[in-house]
């Protein structure tokens, strides 16, 4: 509910009404709770996949701390693309911007192992894909009618199931533990802080309110590193360590890691632009509808886009991953009832100044890798639960199982066989070249292209479909969603 000391109803359902400062601040704030964790948890798990040192020791901790610092300061760049505007850019609604789950299963395969050598072709294709996005916001009106919730919620919810696999892993210790078979990994001590971030995050959600309830999962990691200083899983040394490494002030270093053109890279985050445009699209006509109660505009669809692709090609050249309009920040608008862009240009504000001061990232940095584990876990479910929302929107005839299957167990079918095999095994893949094989491994972009495919293709109806039933008795039962028309 709005607190009415805000301001009059019709001015809370105002973009360009400015709040009280004294409530404005904390309001900006909590929008930056709601989407913290997830914003800086990409970077973390791509610097894991390029092998990058977890200790404050490793050689490679600037790198990390880097990846998370730029992680901060481009949401909030972005943010600000959004809410103050340039020329065409932003939709000037209040939309958070931060770093997107969606690119995550494109972008291991391109840097696994690799190394800081495997970053130049991942932040080329991040240039080059956020261009292409923001090329997306002249046309997105017109190629909406190709991602139905048939496709979109395909999509989210295999992006959900690429993930999951690294939320486990993280939770039973860390892909390093696991790779060099230490006797730790998957030890009830490890599962025990997963456990405790988990706990704690689904008591806030269920019986908490308002601001604990929306930052539920942050909360929980707080109260899991807590529980992992009580076990010695971490030292007051340690985190003294990395605080004292880092820097109290850093300037983003255009270019840092170089930059190659992939093509591999390059298709994949160009493909992965269309789910990303299309999840803004929905995520503006939420704030919309939610906060000021009617429909997006064109020019609010097209700016917000603008700003989507912009923001990510800034961030690939500073050394920042893709970002995307945050979901959970529209829920968070419709609760507060607060419409105000400059609210989340204060949020934005914060991000920046946390983004230019190193020892926030080194705090963060020294989370536990298995605490990290138990907030991943609850995220990543909540990605594939968010695709299963998507899908209930689908009408289940015969022809829409039809594609959903075909699209599914392709995709599904090659991101299992490829992961599953020891490095150097033979896979499905191996006859294909690079970048086909590094695209295909990852079983989304194949099951998107299917599922558009034949949803373009296929009649609206197949043949014989009005008098057969559908296989397993599910026509006519359950929702009302399942046809046999």
């Amino acid at each position: 509910m709005a607190d009415d000391s805000l301001g009059s109803p019709l001015q809370l359902r105002d973009p360009n009404y400015t709040p009280p400062l004294i409530k404005a601040v904390p309001l900006g704030i909590q929008h930056v709770l709601a989407m913290f964790v997830s914003n800086v948890t990409p970077a973390i798990i791509v610097a894991g996949a390029a092998g990058f040192g977890f200790g404050s020791n490793s050689p490679d901790f600037s790198e990390l701390l880097y990846m998370i610092q730029m992680s901060m300061l481009f949401a909030g760049i972005a943010t600000l693309l959004q809410t103050v505007t340039i020329g065409p850019v932003g939709a000037a609604l209040p939309i958070v911007q931060g770093t997107s789950f969606a690119f995550i299963p494109i972008m291991i395969p391109l840097v696994a192992g690799k190394g800081v050598d495997g970053l130049a072709a991942l932040f080329g294709g991040v240039l080059l894909g956020g261009l292409f996005h923001a090329l997306l916001g002249t046309v997105i009106g017109r190629i909406r009618f190709a991602l139905p919730p048939l496709v979109t919620g395909l999509v989210v919810t295999m992006i959900g199931l690429a993930l999951v696999k690294v939320g486990i892993e993280y939770a039973a210790g860390g892909v390093p533990a696991k790779a060099s078979g230490a006797e730790s990994y998957g030890s009830l001590r490890s599962w025990s802080a997963a456990l405790v971030v988990i706990f704690v995050t689904l008591g806030l959600k269920f019986f908490a309110r308002g601001m604990l309830s929306m930052s539920a999962v942050l909360v929980g990691i707080l109260v899991g590193y807590l529980y992992a200083l009580g076990i010695g899983m971490l030292s007051v040394e340690a985190i003294g360590t990395s605080w004292t490494r880092a820097a109290s002030f850093a300037l983003p270093d255009p270019f840092r890691y170089g930059f190659e053109f992939s093509a591999a890279a390059v298709v994949g985050f160009c493909l992965m632009a269309f789910v990303s445009a299309v999840e803004t699209v929905g995520d503006v006509s939420g704030i919309t509808k939610g906060g000021a109660g009617r429909e997006a505009t064109d020019r609010e669809i097209k700016g917000a886009t603008y700003a989507d692709g912009l923001g990510t090609a800034v961030a690939g050249i500073f050394g920042a991953l893709p970002n995307t309009s945050f979901s959970q920040n529209v829920g968070l608008i419709a609760m507060t009832g607060v419409m105000s862009r400059h609210v989340v240009t204060i949020g934005a504000l914060f991000l920046i100044l946390c983004g230019l001061v190193p020892k926030v990232g080194a705090l963060i940095r020294t989370v536990p890798i298995e605490v990290l584990g138990g907030g991943v876990i609850v995220m990543f479910g909540m990605v594939v639960a968010a695709g299963v929302s998507m899908l209930s929107d689908v009408v289940w005839n015969r022809r829409n199982m039809v594609v959903f299957a075909v699209a599914l167990s392709v995709g599904l079918g090659l991101q299992l066989e490829v992961m599953n095999l020891a490095p150097g095994a033979p896979n499905a893949l191996q006859h294909l070249p690079d970048s086909l094989r590094i695209l295909g491994a990852s079983g989304i972009l194949p099951a998107a292209l299917i599922a558009i495919v034949l949803n373009l293709v296929l009649p609206e109806q197949l043949s014989g479909e009005s008098t057969e039933e559908v296989s397993g008795g599910l026509a006519g039962h359950g929702s009302g969603r399942f046809s046999q028309d």
